[in-house]
């Protein structure tokens, strides 16, 4: 079987978040000897390890088939590239910023003003779309500090929790766009090829899946089980248990991280006592 060649960022979180995500789907990857290319011992894959920047020509390419990179990277240089799957970690936002002092009255306070960023063609088009131009000053690195240098009046930069910036004297006006790690796939993958990518996305999808869910036990009188039933939200049906104790039943079901503490409290209301709450490693459709 061809093996699936698969390119990650070679450091940082980003690089430790995709590795995780294989290691959950199963697939064993070693790279002691920090190599830039390692091979699965259990799966047909092969890792690529490089700069993020450089990963959408390697799968416009075709050096690689796949990858996992920030979304944001794709939109500034990713051409044809498809997202085959959105995969919910290392979310940030790009955004514009200036200094705090600095009056800001909407986007065409920056009109024809100076932006430094690591993303041109993203902040081009962006001023395009709402009317207006920039003059783009591209810098690789440390992007906060050129508006405290006089070199930009702005700039346009990455942004998680926005500490960055307000240690550098700047406050965030305008998102461009929110981004997320994504699974992307070269326009020259090989059928061979794509079919061990289906085999990879079924694990990766199993996985996601299950970091969205928690599987909850919960003992219920008989007399309020209806009452219950009918609050929660799980994948058909929640599965129903007698227990020793006559008039007692136990629920097994599983709720959505996001609707998690309104529907425990809720089922606390109704009647439900000794409620367990576990993850789920793996959860298969």
């Amino acid at each position: 079987m061809d093996k699936l060649r698969i390119a990650v960022q070679k450091s940082g979180r980003l690089h430790e978040d995709s590795l995780k995500l294989l290691k959950d789907a199963g697939v064993q990857v070693d790279n002691g000897r920090q190599q830039l290319k390692a091979a699965s011992k259990n799966f047909p894959l092969e890792v690529f390890y490089l700069r993020n920047s450089d990963i959408p020509q390697y799968l416009l390419d075709g050096v690689v088939d796949i990858a996992i990179i920030g979304e944001n990277e794709l939109i500034e240089k990713g051409g044809d590239i498809r997202v085959e799957e959105k995969l919910g970690f290392s979310r940030c936002r790009l955004s514009l910023a200036v200094p705090r002092g600095a009056t800001y009255n909407g986007v065409e306070t920056l009109n024809n003003k100076k932006i430094a960023t690591s993303f041109p063609n993203t902040v081009r088009r962006y001023f395009k779309e709402k009317g207006y131009s920039a003059e783009i000053h591209v810098i690789n690195g440390s992007v906060e500090i050129a508006p405290n240098i006089g070199l930009a009046d702005g700039i346009a930069d990455l942004v998680s929790s926005g500490s960055t910036l307000f240690q550098n004297n700047l406050k965030e006006v305008e998102v461009i766009l929110e981004s997320q790690a994504v699974l992307a796939v070269s326009p020259h993958i090989s059928e061979k090829r794509a079919e061990v990518l289906n085999k990879l996305r079924f694990r990766i999808q199993a996985v996601l899946r299950a970091r969205s869910y928690k599987y909850i036990l919960m003992n219920i009188p008989n007399e309020k089980l209806e009452s219950i039933i009918e609050l929660l939200p799980g994948m058909k049906s929640p599965t129903v248990l007698p227990l020793a104790i006559e008039g007692w039943s136990s629920i097994h079901t599983v709720i959505q991280e996001e609707q998690f503490w309104r529907v425990i409290d809720e089922l606390k209301e109704r009647g439900a006592e000794g409620i367990l709450v576990s993850p789920i490693e793996k959860m298969i459709l």
